[in-house]
Order: structure tokens, then C-alpha cells, then sequence
């Protein structure tokens, strides 16, 4: 794997954690029944995006390690995941 393959093996996993995460706990305005005018109920009502950040900087180094360390050990390859044997014509 090459350095440009990891990062942005990081990115994609750092991302798809941020849209898993950014759900998790989030008080809407219509919740808190303090709905500031000219937006939806269904906005953040305390959104704190500092604290989300660091939850998912952690959640998506231990993830990218965990996937990194199976395509370094070889655990897993392209060729396990070569269904329909694409890979033995391009030999």
C-alpha cells in the first residue's frame, strides 16, 4: 500500500465515520421546544462540532488501522474478492 493509498484510505473511513457518528445524540431545536425563528425544528439545537470532531478523528484511526493492518498482512486480497474472475484474463 502506498502512502497516497493510506491517506486516502484514512479520508474515506474518517468520513463515512462522520456521517455515522453525527447522528448519535443530537438534540434537535423541536426537541429542546426553543425554535429560533427563520429555521427548521429539525436543526442542531447545541451542535458541537469540536467534540464531534475528535470522536471521529479516534473512532476512524482505530478503523484505518484495523483495515490498514489487514491489507498489510495480507489477510485479505484482491483476488479474495474477485467474484467473477475478472482478474485471471488480465494475466
Amino acid at each position: 500500500m502506498s502512502i497516497t493509498a493510506a491517506i486516502v484510505l484514512y479520508v474515506v473511513i474518517w468520513f463515512v465515520t462522520m456521517f455515522v457518528v453525527l447522528p448519535i445524540g443530537l438534540r434537535t431545536q423541536g426537541d429542546e421546544g426553543e425554535i429560533v425563528p427563520g429555521t427548521h425544528a429539525g436543526a442542531p439545537a447545541n451542535f458541537k462540532l469540536g467534540r464531534t470532531m475528535i470522536i471521529v478523528t479516534i473512532v476512524g484511526t482505530i478503523v484505518w488501522a484495523a483495515v490498514t493492518g489487514i491489507i498489510l498482512s495480507g489477510w485479505i486480497t484482491v483476488e479474495d474478492i474477485d467474484w467473477f474472475n475478472r482478474l485471471d484474463d488480465a494475466e
